[in-house]
């Protein structure tokens, strides 16, 4: 038996005075020959960069050879995950070295192999204080060690190893019987705190009451996996409630008479597949088509950062390989919202021993979450985006999406249609069920408070879903499955409740755990990653199984689909533990009649701004590109790799200057010239003083970015995700039922009609402040729209970075006085309340004339302008191309101004929609006043060489200074 510890160095990196050693701890259960271990050791590190060093160790992490691989180091925090908690880099380790010793013929029956990974911190300076700790380490997921020197002694502090892992202590493998015949009290306490304390079913009381009816008529009680099954698929997050239910006059709810209505009546004919799958699917070209979902993962990424976001990414792509047949993903996509730090302590629990999570450490995390879930399963991270607002500090908005693409017929059938059949066999493949995840569903579908558990966290393994992918789609193409769907919210209880609408019956004991002495309701409802559900006729398994076999991926048999119209689950002990009607379990769900009330609150006061006197324009200028909302996320962009695949055209950084895009282009069919195009809006500051028009301009955003970049108008669709807030509260359902409806009205408009979306509907947090007072933190009300479509020739794709000194400045469509709610008035406090409102008709107009301008090849360089203005937009552009510009504010279109006194303000900074930043080559202006006679525009000015923004009468600004301030 032997305990190995192995510590790499890399020579050169180095971190302020902080080293970080990855450090992989390995236990074989028998003595190996001593060079064999040196042979193993060199398995970890590259002699060229890396420095390595490995020794045998005591399982007390006290006799660990802490004297340091740095040796100028004087302390180091040790930071591993908890007991239970995936390591992919230890599994991945374990793996390593199997696959070694077997080429060496050391492996034997009698041999066992574990190995588990930590990260050590080394410092020079101070020793970190406890505050210092909170930022490296989540207590959830993780336990850390300081060790450091002083007078020749070594010290140890522990933090977090000793708290428990997770709440449930389940080893009864029995199904329990659940006595409902109580009073409305114990149904509601039931409901609140669980089956025996075992976690929020999150139901309503008039949910428990139609459950306990409908059990009285069987004339038995419910067993506690028949309660959770019935929990997670009438949750908010599976039935999305709020937005279904009949509301004020609104018979049919928001989602079917707004959202899916606007798609209906404009009735495209790129549509193939919308609200019905995984994804929406729209036409690519003759032999594909691309599909596109966007997920949020809020609640996770509130107690794990890194694992919720990590599971938000992994989770949209088995989204994307669910949809149709199986789709492949080609490209994901973020959108964050953060908070820049919490205005004081907040705790989860009233006695103040659980602090939320520090924001910093947040976005650290949830960037880190991203970057392995995409860089490990190899799909490029092209788009995405930040967005700071203070009362994210309670929950932030992760967003993910994914983009994919799929023959459009396999087979010769369609590939967007499937279903099971009679008699197929429910299989499940891809990782094993274990405790992580367990409440996911009903917990995502409240506000975050201390009844939260921890056992709802899940850390994905993007190696296992990768091999997953291509296994997949592999048995696609020999037609070996009916249908698949993903193992999301919910796990085994939603993937084949929604494929066995017309009946199923699954044996617990075939499914494959990662944990013993789980209890059936666990087996059925966690939400392990990695696992996908397969409809396959019988015959087909052995070929099926092959295939699995080929890609390292694990299967198991677990029931079959039937026409019985009945749910029906076997416990591992071969008891019938659940028996009901498939429709109750998908439509017994009471439906609530919601009322709503207008928004009491008025118009916010006017911000106090950032500044306590009146700076000059140029100052005003700078400070505004280094807003967080405004300046570069390049520390962001960079550690994604968006080249993998070889698709991206138009990047994510852009130029000379390297600027964060707000759209992309993207080449999924090589041998093809035709390319993606994907891009987003967001809504939330505006929502402050009107949710309709907060929503308006997000679309608009999202569709003018798209049509910048070069995306054709008429092959174009939407995805919205609203993320809402408190949302029983009438005021709060009264902005949503205003948002949608804007909805409706612009996307009918713009005739953009909406293929997929989802809600989030209560991103708060309860919980108490640092004097133990009760305190609710609710994110403000968010809408994200995003954009994808076509562009017929990549070649055509129009970048933001001005190109050729002497090129004509012009901007497209006008600037109003708007200045609600925008960067500058946040920046400023300035006096107005004017939140931009869009234009529908006019805007789309002119994006057609300008679609016909990519087309001729006569745009050189184009940006959309967004927070911050015109005047951000041009330093952009300018910033990318490295080139300076001379510009008259004079020339630019406006409407009515009433304070002419800070006109100039007005124009420079007002987030006036539907306006386009265009350059052109002087040789192109006929052509182009021919292409947009008739909507407004105007010259405003050249592009010089002379690396100077120079506005006539206004300021003048060296590009340096401009740049400086956008990266700093």
């Amino acid at each position: 038996m032997t305990n190995i510890r192995i510590e790499v160095l890399n020579k050169c990196e180095q971190v302020g005075r902080r080293r970080v050693v990855n450090v992989y701890l390995i236990y074989i259960s028998k003595e190996l020959p001593p060079k064999l271990y040196e042979e193993i050791c060199g398995l970890f590190y590259n002699k060229v960069i890396q420095d390595c060093r490995y020794y045998s160790y005591n399982e007390n992490l006290e006799e660990v050879q802490y004297d340091f691989i740095e040796p100028q180091a004087k302390w180091g925090l040790e930071i591993s995950f908890r007991p239970g908690m995936t390591d992919n880099v230890g599994n991945t380790t374990k793996q390593i070295i199997t696959e070694y010793l077997i080429s060496k013929g050391h492996i034997d029956e009698d041999i066992y192999i574990k190995a588990r990974s930590s990260k050590l911190i080394l410092g020079k300076g101070r020793i970190p204080t406890e505050d210092d700790i909170k930022q490296e380490f989540n207590p959830i997921t993780e336990y850390c060690t300081l060790v450091y020197k002083e007078n020749g002694n070594c010290y140890w502090r522990h933090y977090g190893k000793y708290k428990k892992f997770t709440q449930y202590q389940s080893v009864k493998k029995d199904a329990k019987s659940v006595d409902l015949n109580v009073s409305d009290q114990e149904l509601e306490k039931i409901s609140r705190d669980g089956i025996d304390g075992n976690g929020t079913l999150g139901l309503s009381l008039a949910a428990m009451k139609a459950i306990k009816d409908y059990f009285k008529k069987l004339g038995r009680n419910p067993y506690d996996i028949e309660l959770e099954s019935l929990a997670q698929t009438w949750s908010e997050h599976c039935k999305h409630n709020i937005f279904c239910s009949p509301i004020d006059e609104i018979k049919d709810g928001l989602y079917a008479h707004y959202i899916k209505r606007a798609t209906r009546e404009i009735n495209s004919d790129i549509c193939v597949s919308v609200f019905s799958d995984n994804a929406g699917g729209i036409i690519f070209d003759d032999d594909y088509l691309i599909v596109d979902k966007v997920e949020t993962h809020n609640s996770p990424s509130a107690l794990d950062p890194f694992g919720g976001a990590m599971t938000g990414v992994l989770g949209v792509n088995r989204d994307i390989v669910g949809f149709g047949k199986g789709a492949e993903p080609i490209m994901n996509t973020y959108y964050f919202c953060f908070a820049k730090e919490a205005k004081g302590k907040f705790y989860r629990d009233k006695e103040r021993t659980d602090e939320i999570l520090p924001p910093k450490y947040i976005m650290k995390e949830v960037i880190h979450g991203v970057n392995v879930a995409g860089n490990c399963s190899g799909i490029p991270t092209q788009l995405g985006s930040v967005y700071f607002d203070d009362r994210f500090c309670g929950k932030p908005l992760v967003f993910v999406g994914s983009v994919g693409i799929i023959p459009r017929n396999i087979n010769n059938a369609p590939s967007h249609i499937k279903g099971p059949k009679n008699g197929d066999k429910i299989v499940i493949i891809g990782g094993r069920v274990g405790r992580d995840g367990i409440h996911g569903a009903t917990f995502s579908s409240e506000a975050l408070s201390g009844n939260s558990p921890s056992t709802i966290v899940q850390i994905g393994d993007p190696i296992t879903q990768k091999k997953l992918s291509n296994a997949v789609i592999k048995a696609r193409d020999l037609g070996l499955y009916n249908a698949i769907t993903d193992n999301g919210a919910g796990g085994l209880s939603s993937s084949i409740g929604e494929m066995g609408k017309d009946g199923f019956e699954v044996d617990l004991s075939k499914v494959l755990l990662k944990n013993d002495g789980m209890a059936p309701w666990e087996i059925w409802i966690s939400e392990s990653q990695e696992r996908m559900t397969l409809a396959v006729p019988e015959e087909n398994l052995p070929m099926f199984k092959q295939i699995m076999k080929k890609h390292d991926v694990e299967v198991s048999v677990i029931g079959e689909f039937n026409e019985s119209g009945r749910a029906v689950v076997k416990s591992p002990e071969g008891t019938v533990i659940m028996d009901m009607e498939t429709e109750f379990l998908h439509d017994g769900n009471p439906r609530m009649h919601l009322q709503t009330k207008p928004w009491s609150k008025g118009l916010p006061a006017p911000c106090a701004g950032m500044t306590t006197s009146s700076p000059s324009l140029e100052i005003e200028l700078k400070e505004m590109l280094s807003r967080p909302n405004i300046c570069s996320k390049e520390f962001i962009v960079v550690q994604y790799d968006h080249e993998v695949q070889g698709s991206s055209v138009l990047k994510p950084l852009q130029g000379k200057g390297r600027v964060c895009s707000e759209a992309i282009v993207s080449r999924p069919v090589l041998s093809s010239n035709k390319g993606v195009v994907k891009s987003q809006g967001f809504g939330s500051s505006y929502g402050e003083i009107d949710t309709y028009h907060m929503a308006a301009c997000a679309i608009d955003t999202a569709i003018r970015n798209y049509v910048a970049a070069g995306g054709n108008i008429n092959h174009l669709a939407l995805l919205d995700n609203f993320c809402w807030c408190d949302a029983y509260n009438p005021e709060r359902l009264w902005q949503l039922k205003r948002a949608a409806e804007a909805c409706y009205d612009f996307a009918t408009a713009f005739k953009t009609p909406f293929i997929s979306g989802k809600d989030s509907m209560f991103n708060d947090f309860k919980g108490y402040d640092e004097n133990g007072e009760k305190v609710m933190i609710s994110a403000p009300p968010s809408l994200l729209i995003s954009a994808i479509g076509v562009i017929e020739n990549i070649e055509n794709a129009v970048s933001l970075d001005v190109k050729m000194p002497g090129d004509l400045i012009y901007v497209l469509g006008t600037t109003h006085d708007e200045l609600g709610r925008s960067e500058y008035q946040l920046y400023s406090g300035i006096d107005n309340n004017n939140v931009p409102k869009v234009d529908a008709k006019s805007a789309r107009k002119l994006y057609e004339r300008y679609n016909q301008a990519i087309k001729d090849g006569i745009i050189a360089s184009a940006i959309a302008p967004s927070l911050g203005g015109l005047v951000i937009a041009l330093a952009k552009s300018l910033i990318a191309g490295d080139l300076g510009a001379e510009i008259d504010l004079s020339l630019v279109p406006i409407g009515k101004i009433q304070n002419t006194g800070i006109a100039n303000k007005i124009i420079m900074f007002s987030e006036s929609q539907s306006r386009i930043l265009v350059t052109i080559a002087p040789q192109n202006q006929q052509r182009f006043k021919e292409l947009f006679k008739g909507v407004v525009y105007s010259y405003i000015g050249e592009v010089t060489e002379k690396k100077v923004l120079n506005i006539k009468d206004v300021l003048k600004v060296n590009l340096k200074d401009l740049e400086s301030s956008y990266t700093s």
